[in-house]
This record gives structure tokens, C-alpha cells and sequence, in this order.
């Protein structure tokens, strides 16, 4: 498989496409950072698991960058570094459990931030930014501007995790869609502090189970509200139980949270076509190979949204399986 289709497989943006045709054939570089910040759900666990393991594949040097000094900024887990780095270790087991090969790094921000270079890297940062570019960055840790107005250490965050991609010197910065403000930043400034102009690749934010809304009120599923999201630590019982309450309307797909974790989740690491089980009276038993076949039966009626429900919780508990036992 060609390099940029590899990488681009399953991502909602790459910048650029030219870039990545240009780069040399080893030593490269690339990244997925998180913050660690309670049990994982089904894109951080699961998806990002599948998606680095692509990414190492290619033979890039793959890290998962474990963030926990930004967690701490913000306030996840209270800001206590002790749970948060519990987290950081639950999170290395899970993606492991998903198959992460073992030549992947995981590593610390706490690494980082222990080296003075880090630091004296992170006001040339500083220098080469200003307050409102910084101000627009905020939202990659889901705040706003009056959020940093009471506590300033909320305009560092951003700065950090420019300073991490120079520091780690990355070829290719992956994350997601609400991580562009970051990634940008750092492609702006890189020529002036003469650093390599970084890669982004964005992949998709899953929807809210309870809806996820229009992009300009777009809901993510979020750990603060566990009926939003599947999490890796799910019973079968949850899942079922979650992905039956889902929001879910007649043939309508955009917005629609179950056909964004067939999209982004079940096809493309399934493995295998999906079962939807209908009532002999609306046409019995149904396989899908793709998901355009999928979107195609849905926007035509000829799946009902509790079929479709049922088929996402029947794949999800057997996708996550393998993570459930680093909870058992």
C-alpha cells in the first residue's frame, strides 16, 4: 500500500498530501499524543491502537506520547499527576491488548519536562507566537478563552505541545480533528525558528451517543458523561445497553453517532462483513460489505435504527474484547 494512502486510511485530513510523497524512505518520525485522563473509550483505546500500529507498519518510528503534565493543566483527574499517570499506564496496557506492536515507544511528558533544553525551546516558542494565536489554539484541550482568563497556566498548554512536536524533532503529528489548531500553530512558526514543518493528520472526533449535532455544535463522546461514550472497560450489558438508548435517526446518517462508529471503527478493523439481523417480514437476514453498501440501505429505510443498533453493539463487544481483560 502506497505510503500516503496508508496514512491517510480512515483520517479525516492530511496536511498536506505533497508532503507526505516527499518524505525520505526512513528515518521518519511520527506521533499520537494523549492526555491521560480516566478509562479509555473506543477512539483512544481502540481506534488510535489500530491506527499506530498502521503507522509503525511502514517502518515510521512510532511513539504515543503520554501527556500527562497537560492533563495536569487540565485539571483532568483533579490534577493529580499520581491518578493521572494510573491512567497513562491503563491506557499503554489497552492499546497493547489491540495488538500496538512492542516496538512502539510510549513516552512521558515528564521525560521531557525534566530537561532545561525543553524549557528554553518552549519560550523560543513563546517569542515566535502571539496571545491571540495562542487564544485560537485553546480549544485542543476543550476550553475557552474565559477558561484561561482564570487560570493563565491554560495559554501554556498550547505552547507545550508545540514545543514537544519540535522537541521530539516529528516528521508527522498525528491527532484529532480538534487538535488542528495545535498542529497548525506549529507549522506556522517552524520556519522562523528553523524546525521542520511538521506533517498533521486528523482523524475523526466519534460522536456523543446521545447526539452528536451539527459541526458548529458538534458533542464528542466524552469520559465526564460515560452514557456518551463506549468505553474499552464496558460490559457486554453496557454496550448493549448504551448503543440501544443511541441516538439514532430514520435514514439519517450525518449526525448520527451508530453510523459514525460503522464508518470509522467496524469496517475498517472488523475484519469481516456485518450482520444485520431483520424480522423476516422487512427482508430477514441482511450481510454489508462496506459502508457505503450501509449508508446506501439506511438512507433508503431498508435498515431500521434498532437493527442497525443491534449490529453495532454485536461488532463493538467483540472488537473490544481483547481490552476487557486488562480490566478483568
Amino acid at each position: 500500500m502506497p505510503l500516503l494512502e496508508a496514512l491517510s486510511r480512515n483520517m479525516e485530513e492530511v496536511v498536506t498530501p505533497e508532503e507526505i510523497k516527499a518524505l525520505k524512505s526512513t528515518g521518519v518520525k511520527a506521533y499520537f499524543g494523549i492526555e491521560p485522563s480516566g478509562l479509555p473509550h473506543i477512539a483512544t483505546g481502540f481506534l488510535w491502537a489500530k491506527k499506530m500500529t498502521e503507522v509503525y507498519n511502514q517502518g515510521i518510528e512510532t511513539i504515543v506520547f503520554l501527556a500527562d503534565w497537560h492533563a495536569m493543566i487540565n485539571d483532568k483527574l483533579d490534577g493529580d499527576l499520581e491518578k493521572i499517570r494510573q491512567s497513562g499506564e491503563t491506557i499503554l496496557k489497552t492499546m497493547k491488548a489491540f495488538g500496538l506492536p512492542d516496538g512502539v515507544k510510549f513516552v512521558w511528558a515528564k521525560d521531557l519536562v525534566a530537561d532545561s533544553d525543553y524549557w528554553k525551546l518552549l519560550l523560543q516558542v513563546a517569542k515566535n507566537s502571539n496571545l491571540s494565536r495562542i487564544t485560537r489554539a485553546l480549544p485542543i484541550m476543550g476550553r475557552s478563552e474565559e477558561d484561561a482568563e482564570k487560570d493563565f497556566s491554560k495559554f501554556i498548554y498550547p505552547l507545550m505541545q508545540v514545543t514537544d512536536i519540535f522537541y521530539m524533532d516529528l516528521d508527522i503529528a498525528f491527532g484529532g480533528m480538534d487538535q488542528r489548531h495545535a498542529h497548525m500553530l506549529a507549522r506556522d512558526i517552524a520556519e522562523k525558528m528553523g524546525k521542520k514543518k511538521v506533517i498533521s493528520i486528523h482523524g475523526p472526533l466519534l460522536g456523543s451517543l446521545k447526539g452528536s449535532g451539527r459541526m458548529d455544535t458538534f458533542k464528542k463522546m466524552s469520559k465526564s458523561d460515560p452514557d456518551s461514550a463506549i468505553f474499552i472497560s464496558d460490559s457486554r450489558e453496557d454496550v448493549n445497553r448504551k448503543l440501544k438508548g443511541a441516538f439514532c435517526p430514520i435514514g439519517q446518517v450525518e449526525g448520527n453517532p451508530v453510523m459514525d462508529l460503522f464508518k470509522h471503527v467496524v469496517f475498517p478493523y472488523a475484519g469481516h462483513d456485518i450482520t444485520i439481523h431483520r424480522p423476516p417480514n422487512k427482508g430477514g437476514e441482511l450481510q454489508v460489505g462496506s459502508f457505503e453498501e450501509l449508508q446506501m440501505r439506511f438512507l433508503k429505510n431498508e435498515i431500521h435504527p434498532m437493527d442497525l443498533k443491534t449490529a453495532a453493539a454485536d461488532s463493538l463487544n467483540e472488537m473490544i474484547e481483547p481490552g476487557r481483560a486488562v480490566f478483568r
